[in-house]
């Protein structure tokens, strides 16, 4: 068995000193949670993980603490304070490494946390034989030039390249390049910098999985497609009250009493609902000590679930209820109750799914002292 060729030595710098705003998290975006850790951290690990030593990172001003929480138990780390500009903290890290005198070095945006090793191994590859190189993947898209809102031309896609990081660099050449810049405009990237001192750079393929996290959108992709949630409620019958089930009036002798319209079937639905997208549960957000909610009428609940699962991406994909009781008959009323649940939800009736069950006699609804509910939500991530 052949054994693959290890990846030489090389050493690393991360860009994370910008401010991160547009991403719109409640801290700069390189420090926001992304799948489970901040942002930072998965480069910062794949780099490490693909033999990366040291690592520089360049981070924002007064951000030391943060940053050394984030990056805890990853060998091979320093912090920089990064510069007004991207070419500023690359250059204050490359200053960083110089004791180190690496061979190699990758140049990578935390903005980028899903770094796929595969890339890592094409880029120092290419490094074999030329001072620089780059990820790019081919523009799919027709390009149009704007002005003033309207087409003015086009670009040949076929000689374009959407460009990505980590960039790969012989060190010495792209520290050289970096203090020769002649200073003005900031270069796009540091490929630039070093082709503008007459050196070349290598493309090599790169992977859609380098997207860069700019927008609130993007954090999206952090939550599931598909997330399901059960539910599940029981309210006592008695004389005197309405029966409402599934948003429906059914006339019986005798009726759910509960704070609300007891709506055991719609209480059960909006836990499902809440459940899927990890909002708590109906008692957080209608609490029976609450007046406003006496005698409410339960479809309230059940749109404001929806609502609150709106906010966080996520609409209803299908809803499964099934009513446990002994009486009264459910089929006769079943299609009015999807209809309904599927009014309120505002999806077509295909969606909503209302079953009947008996517990033969037992407990408390085989005794008709009550009625039981219990339902299951799939919620679906929502297109951005």
């Amino acid at each position: 068995m052949v054994e693959a060729n290890p990846l030489p030595a090389f050493a690393a710098v991360i860009v994370a000193a910008g401010k991160g705003l547009r991403a719109g998290q409640p801290l700069p975006k390189q420090f926001a949670p992304w799948r489970g850790k901040a942002v930072l951290r998965h480069s910062a690990e794949a780099l490490a993980v693909s033999g990366a030593s040291p690592i520089v990172v360049a981070i924002p001003e007064g951000a030391d603490e943060i940053a050394a929480q984030i990056l805890a138990g990853i060998d091979g780390v320093r912090l920089v304070t990064g510069a007004d500009t991207r070419q500023g903290s690359v250059r204050m890290a490359l200053e960083e490494l110089e004791s180190s005198a690496p061979q190699f070095v990758l140049i990578h945006d935390a903005a980028r946390p899903d770094l796929p090793g595969a890339v890592i191994e094409r880029l120092l590859q290419a490094l074999q034989r030329h001072p620089g190189a780059i990820p790019v993947l081919p523009v799919v898209d027709s390009l149009a030039v704007e002005e003033q809102g309207l087409m003015t031309g086009s670009a040949p896609r076929e000689a374009l390249r959407r460009v990505q990081t980590p960039q790969a660099f012989r060190y010495e050449a792209i520290l050289a390049a970096h203090r020769s810049w002649p200073g003005g405009a900031d270069a796009g990237d540091d490929a630039q910098v070093l082709r503008a001192a007459g050196m070349a750079v290598k493309l090599v393929p790169g992977d859609e999985a380098l997207r860069k996290l700019t927008f609130a959108e993007d954090f999206m992709d952090d939550l599931p497609l598909i997330r399901i949630g059960t539910g599940y409620d029981v309210h006592r019958l008695a004389e005197g009250e309405e029966l409402w089930l599934c948003g429906v009036r059914i006339d019986h002798s005798m009726g759910l009493a509960g704070h609300s319209d007891a709506d055991v079937a719609i209480h059960a639905a909006v836990d499902a609902i809440l459940g899927a997208v990890a909002l708590g549960d109906i008692g957080q957000h209608f609490p029976p000590s609450d007046p406003q909610w006496r005698g409410a009428s339960s479809d309230r609940f059940l749109a404001h679930a929806l609502h609150l699962a709106a906010q966080a991406g996520y609409r209803l994909g299908n809803l499964d209820v099934t009513i446990i009781c002994e009486a009264p008959k459910i089929g006769p009323h079943r299609d009015e109750m999807r209809r309904k649940l599927a009014e309120i939800a505002g999806v077509n009736m295909g969606c909503i799914s209302v079953k009947a069950t008996t517990t033969e006699r037992l407990g408390f609804a085989g005794r008709r002292e009550g009625i039981a509910a219990q339902a299951a939500a799939c919620m679906i991530r929502q297109a951005r």
